[in-house]
């Protein structure tokens, strides 16, 4: 009977053992195909930021060359203004 027993115990040991390291192949391989859906995931992203920080740099770069072309104007203006208030002190003056 003890025998029996421990044949029956050592059974269910094994198929135990057996079961525990098919579920850890399982998990391991589960995690490794999460690690490759994470690097995926990030490298979508990152691939993201950049084109967004490409887009953000060219919407700066364009601001500013606006702006320094309304500078240029106006400054343009501003002295198209100051030589017509002489032209007009000088026509004041001849009168």
């Amino acid at each position: 009977m003890e025998d029996k027993t421990f044949e029956l115990l050592e059974k269910m040991y094994g198929e135990m053992q057996s079961g525990f390291n098919r579920l850890d192949k399982k998990i391991e391989q589960e995690v490794a195909r999460l690690d490759r859906k994470i690097e995926q995931e990030t490298a979508k992203i990152e691939n993201k930021i950049d084109e967004n920080h490409k887009a953000l740099y060219d919407g700066y770069k364009q601001s500013i060359e606006g702006i320094n072309w309304l500078k240029r104007d106006i400054k343009e203006l501003k002295g198209k203004v100051e030589n017509q208030e002489i032209e007009l002190r000088v026509i004041k003056g001849g009168k």
